[in-house]
This record gives C-alpha cells, structure tokens and sequence, in this order.
C-alpha cells in the first residue's frame, strides 16, 4: 500500500525537473516522464550532478534515462527559475557517501 500512495504522487510530478539522490549518492536531474508501480522512474534529457571538494559541479548528459525504484533514497521537484541562477562551475561540495540501512 505503501509503494501505491508513493506511486500516485509522482503523478503531480511527470513532465517537471525533478532531482534524484540515488542510495549510493548520485544526483541526477531530469524531466520525469513516466514511471511505474514499482517505482522506476523514466527521465528525459537527463544528467548527472558530479561534485567535488576541489572543482565545480561536473554535468554527465545521460539524455534518457532508467532509474530503477529500489535504487531512489529521495525524489523532489527543481525549482527551474532557481537552478538555473546557479553557477554550478564554481559550485565545490564533497559528493554525497551511499545511504546506510
């Protein structure tokens, strides 16, 4: 019942940016176009957030891409308008570790 209620509300959120923290600390941002009972996600001209301590926020294109639901800790929407005031070249963070159980 659980994964239902998850599943009927990523409804509010197909055809926005949204961002995802997988478990083992990757950060992904795309647009949510579909997903499933499970909780696998599909994300469009997506890409992947890279940080570093000692350089800016490297940018993979992933373009379409599968995220499987057992492997998201966190899933929200981007605030466009914000995201994009950011300079992520000069942005220097540690990358996040994986989520322990």
């Amino acid at each position: 019942r659980r994964a239902a209620m998850a599943t009927a509300q990523l409804a509010d959120y197909v055809d926005r940016i949204v961002q995802i923290i997988t478990n083992d600390g990757r950060v992904i941002v795309g647009k949510l176009k579909g997903y499933d009972q499970t909780t696998n996600v599909i994300l469009d001209e997506s890409h992947e957030r890279v940080f570093a301590a000692d350089a800016g926020v490297e940018q993979v294109i992933l373009g379409l891409y599968i995220v499987r639901g057992d492997n998201i800790a966190v899933l929200g929407e981007i605030d466009e308008e914000t995201d994009s005031k950011l300079d992520l070249t000069t942005m220097q963070a540690e990358p996040l570790g994986p989520v322990v159980h």
